[in-house]
């Protein structure tokens, strides 16, 4: 089986929007994002300069492609694109080397 892709975006609000209403958006473009074929997991985090940045795993690189091309044409996704500067959008794809997670504290 080929390795899962990670999906990495980094991206800047807009400059009228606020961290509130972009937070308010979220909700719904995780429910897009878990809705599509081959997703397996969405981490999104905020620097402390304002860069977002978006680590999402895919099963496979043409499922990536295939949700990276529909979110910008989804009515419930629309709010949370519209937050973005555009101009500041980098997006990456990549084949996962390794993964492990660390054991549960409690």
């Amino acid at each position: 089986m080929p390795p899962h892709v990670i999906e990495t975006v980094h991206f800047r609000l807009g400059k009228e929007v606020t961290r509130e209403q972009f937070e308010a958006t979220i909700e719904a473009s995780s429910a897009f994002v878990r809705s599509q074929p081959g997703f397996i997991h969405r981490n999104l985090s905020c620097t402390e300069d304002g860069l977002w940045i978006e680590h999402i795993e895919w099963a496979s690189m043409k499922e990536a492609l295939a949700a990276a091309d529909t979110i910008g044409k989804t009515e419930s996704v629309r709010p949370f694109v519209s937050c973005i500067d555009g101009h500041s959008i980098t997006m990456h794809h990549s084949h996962m080397v390794v993964a492990f997670a660390g054991e549960d504290p409690s």
